[in-house]
């Protein structure tokens, strides 16, 4: 047993989502060379180097039977990163984690099977609204309709993160699956990028890369191997929350009154789930590959 092994599941989610959302307050840094796609990019282009140096993960594991998995990972990824980047231009960092946590409360609302299940997304829900503020002032549409792009990014990859990490070992999925996510995200990036790339860009984009994808989407992989999919995306809850705290921080965005009990009542709904956060063994697995 490793030592992540004897964390609790949740502890990891919550660690990944900090790494996550200062990640991306920092890439803000970027926008203005590279614009938000290149700096989506750029980021997954490192994050999947990274992965590789310290995975090393063999082109033999890949059968036909875990490829659909690891593709749509990829793509579901690229797309997410790519989108919220660029819904990050335009609003605010706890606006955009408050619309887009509507993937994974949608996969927390479906994965439950009875009315107690959707009390807690229910409730986030309700948090995310006063976050949101969707009857006040002028609404930016276009940030609100990338943030709803990276919304069903993050459902996706909720699922697919589950599915590929039943079928590796490790964080052999993930290793593989990243550069399928940087070509997906190189699209639109590298355009933006194009020109534009200098050693300072590089260097600080090895460091966004660390932050976010390689530190979190490891911790999140690990996780969900151990946690059921409405626990992982009802706890998920709390991002906006983190995100509004980093986004004083770091980006000087204050919340105000509202804010704070949206804040309140999604910490809430991401507490509840903990208790069932536990996820059982798949019945139905491949083989494991061994860890190279």
């Amino acid at each position: 047993m490793s030592p992540l092994d004897r964390v609790p599941p949740w502890t990891l989610a919550v660690v990944a989502m900090i790494s996550i959302q200062m990640g991306s307050a920092l890439s803000m840094s970027l926008f203005d060379r590279i614009g938000p796609a290149g700096t989506a990019w750029l980021r997954l282009a490192l994050g999947a180097i990274v992965l590789w140096v310290i995975v090393r993960p063999q082109w033999r594991v890949i059968t036909r039977h875990n490829l659909p998995g690891l593709l749509g990972l990829g793509i579901a990824t690229g797309v997410m990163t790519s989108a919220f980047l660029s819904a990050l231009e335009r609003i605010p960092l706890g606006t955009t984690v408050s619309i887009e946590f509507l993937g994974p409360l949608t996969v927390a609302a479906i994965a439950g099977r009875n009315v107690k299940a959707a009390l807690w997304p229910a409730v986030a829900l309700i948090g995310v609204v006063l976050l949101t503020e969707p009857w006040s002032g002028v609404v930016e549409w276009l940030g609100v309709g990338f943030a709803l792009l990276a919304a069903a990014g993050w459902a996706s990859y909720i699922v697919l993160t589950q599915h590929v990490g039943d079928r590796f070992s490790g964080i052999q999925g993930l290793a593989l699956a990243t550069p399928v996510a940087a070509l997906t995200a190189a699209f639109v990036g590298v355009p933006q990028a194009w020109g534009h790339i200098t050693i300072e860009v590089i260097l600080w984009g090895v460091v966004l890369a660390i932050l976010t994808p390689v530190f979190p989407f490891a911790l999140e992989m690990l996780a969900l191997k151990r946690m059921n999919q409405r626990a992982f995306g009802t706890l998920m809850a709390v991002e906006p929350a983190i995100a509004a705290g980093i986004g004083a921080l770091v980006l000087l965005q204050i919340p105000d009154a509202l804010h704070a009990v949206g804040i309140a009542l999604v910490i809430v709904a991401g507490v509840a789930t903990q208790r069932q956060a536990e996820r059982p063994k798949p019945f139905v697995d491949l083989p494991a590959t061994p860890d190279p």
